[in-house]
């Protein structure tokens, strides 16, 4: 009974961070204009993901734009400033969206 329960406590500690990242970026706003999958105003989060696979500054970067906003990367429509995100939950967000999103 006592692995059931460690095995149960790891599994749901492994999915946490991932169920955090989608909470975190619904919370402020980014699935508005973001999916997973698809365009919707912004790109799919697998277009970013694969537009930066493999660049070390990528997480860094990445949540500078978040809470600052940038524009002309995806086309004409500027993505606007999120100011009110903190920098750990910016960085852990793209960190999520770098993963897959899933």
């Amino acid at each position: 009974m006592k692995l059931i329960s460690t095995l149960l406590a790891a599994s749901l500690l492994a999915s946490a961070p991932a169920f955090a990242s989608k909470e975190i970026a619904t919370k402020n706003a980014c699935m508005g204009c973001h999916a997973v999958d698809k365009k919707i105003v912004g790109p799919a989060y697998k277009d970013v993901a694969a537009k930066y696979k493999g660049q070390a500054d990528a997480v860094e970067k990445l949540a500078k734009k978040v809470k600052a906003g940038g524009s002309g990367v995806w086309g004409p429509v500027p993505m606007p400033a999120n100011a009110a995100i903190s920098e750990a939950d910016a960085k852990t967000v793209v960190k999520w969206i770098l993963d897959g999103a899933k």
